[in-house]
């Protein structure tokens, strides 16, 4: 008797991908809901009161942000693609080393370096005999300080980006600008940057909105913006009303941006000018110039990497056995399986989302996709809030029928649990899994399904049996990504864990607001090294394609 295997029909597959995309629009329209019903009191209230605060703070940050990361990822891209110095090949690859670090693990380092009791002003008392009144120092915990710590881990986004975009342009507009009696400096700026514009913007934009995102960098040092405004009132204040329209002008925010970075995204494609791809030279710097590449392209690597590592190990190498307690053992294990459950839910929803828009490409597949992946532009905060506002109607509701018809209180089922918080994460992370697994997917020739199809393959079988095995790198790759940014991830993990369940972000924040920085480094330490892990992997790939892009020329004309 031959043994059927099951296998899912593809409007099954269909069904599940609509509702992964249903499960990622809901926490946007719950706020947007929550919002519009909560009473315009409350908005005439925050709009007299800490509106205008919140607005110019994050305004503030956005700004300096965005030229701090466009300088300087824009700057040491084109140095290093296209220069010549001592230390440029170890320098590509370490420029990318600072997103291993979220920023608020830079903010409990540097506050520790260069705060009042901090290193850096205590040697300069003691050198100089200076009174706590006798000298002005700049004060890290500020608006300034925050956005120097989000501009050292995020630029790496516009490096990456518009080192790929150097990459892949051709030199021949840039030689005729040469020919035409241009410098160096003038053939850049007319030149290669307009090519490069569109990679750029989406690189600042992408780092723009998450600083609007970011909630850990911002609390600790006390800069009022949306995002600890929503934290405030949901939990200081119990004012779920405010906390639902912080998040809605938040939201709307954050997808302004989002269509902004795709319609930049859609606008990178550009045309070689020449009728030949050639790779430019890279010109050889001497002497001052050589010396100014290199400090320029040395000193983020040293502050958003190396300096804080050193400054985190140095801080916490007396509390390295507090690693080993139960406690923080405990502390490990709940991260790990919260990564590790949400990395998993979210690839499997990504695999059905990609696959049902390759079998079916019509426009309510690719809509399906597009919703799925608006949860990166939307912070941890707002997931948080549109997640809990209907659960927690759910809940009570059904504890009231129950109390009402059986006299059984069946209390809170789904707010506080752990689920609800996994579907958070996957909300939040599922455009980096699309991202990846599309990657991967359009690799494989549609004549490979075709052939699948005509020797009697389903659609679930051909997704089990051809699909996955060749897509194991990409799926390892964003399984990989998704678990680390579940680590890092602090704003929804704070609202939205369950009663006694800690994470290791979450116990590095409690121990930093106490002002316990030694022991906050230990956790921090953890966090970044796991972070590690696919910026390894990152910058592999990064040295690999810089290989295959100088060893390699094509030739576009073939009559030549």
């Amino acid at each position: 008797m031959t043994r059927r295997r099951l296998s899912l029909p593809g409007n099954w597959m269909a069904v599940l991908a609509w509702i992964a995309a249903s499960l990622c629009l809901l926490p946007i329209a719950a706020v947007a809901l929550a919002a519009l019903t909560g009473g315009w009191e409350t908005v005439g209230s925050l709009a007299q009161t800490v509106l205008p605060r919140y607005t110019r703070a994050t305004l503030s940050l956005v700004l300096i942000v965005a030229v701090g990361t466009g300088v300087i990822g824009t700057g040491t891209a084109w140095l290093v693609t296209m220069t010549r110095f001592p230390g440029r090949r170890l320098l590509e690859i370490a420029l990318a080393l600072p997103l291993a670090f979220p920023a608020y693990v830079l903010a409990y380092a540097y506050t520790d370096f260069l705060d009042f009791p901090g290193w850096v002003q205590t040697s300069l008392r003691e050198l100089i005999g200076w009174g706590p009144r006798d000298y002005w120092f700049p004060e890290i915990r500020s608006l300034p300080g925050a956005a120097m710590m989000l501009v050292l881990v995020l630029y790496p986004y516009v490096y990456l980006l518009a080192r790929a975009a150097f990459l892949q342009q051709s030199a021949t507009a840039y030689l005729a600008a040469r020919t035409l009696g241009r410098g160096p400096w003038a053939a850049f700026f007319r030149v290669s940057l307009p090519i490069a514009r569109p990679a750029i913007a989406g690189g600042v934009l992408l780092a723009i909105m998450e600083t609007i995102a970011d909630f850990g960098t911002v609390s600790y040092f006390n800069v009022q913006t949306f995002a600890t405004g929503i934290y405030q009132s949901w939990f200081s204040f119990a004012d779920r009303g405010a906390a639902a329209q912080l998040a809605l002008c938040l939201l709307i925010a954050a997808l302004v941006l989002a269509g902004l970075e795709r319609r930049q995204r859609m606008g990178q494609r550009h045309h070689a000018a020449g009728r030949r791809f050639e790779v430019l030279d890279p010109a050889q710097l001497h002497g001052a110039r050589a010396l100014l590449a290199a400090l320029f392209c040395t000193l983020p690597v040293v502050l958003g990497f190396l300096l804080p590592a050193g400054l985190l190990i140095w801080m916490g190498h007396d509390s390295f056995p507090i690693i080993l307690t139960e406690r923080y053992v405990g502390f490990l294990q709940n991260s790990l399986t919260l990564a590790a459950v949400a990395a998993v839910f979210t690839v499997t929803a990504a695999i059905f989302l990609g696959f049902n828009a390759r079998l079916h490409p019509n426009r309510a597949n690719k809509t399906a996709i597009g919703i799925a992946g608006l949860g990166y532009a939307v912070p941890g905060g707002v997931i948080a809030v549109g997640l809990i506002v209907p659960f927690a109607a759910f809940d009570n509701a059904l504890d009231a029928w129950m109390r009402d018809t059986f006299d059984i209180s069946t209390g809170l089922l789904i707010t506080g649990s752990i689920w609800l918080l996994v579907m958070a994460y996957m909300v939040r992370f599922m455009a980096a899994a699309l991202s990846a697994y599309d990657a991967g997917l359009s690799t494989i020739n549609p004549n490979i399904d075709a052939v699948a199809r005509t020797l009697g393959r389903t659609p679930s079988t051909m997704l089990r049996g051809v699909h996955l095995p060749i897509l194991r790198p990409s799926l390892l790759t964003a399984l990989l990504i998704v678990f680390v940014d579940v680590m890092k991830e602090l704003p929804a993990t704070l609202i939205m864990r369950p009663f006694n369940f800690d994470t290791l972000a979450v116990q590095a924040h409690r121990l930093a607001a106490d002002e316990r920085l030694s022991e906050a480094a230990v956790p921090s330490l953890v966090i970044a090294a796991v972070g590690l892990l696919p910026v390894i992997v990152l910058c592999w790939g990064l040295g690999r394609e810089d290989r295959t892009e100088r060893d390699f020329v094509p030739d576009l004309d073939p009559a030549e």
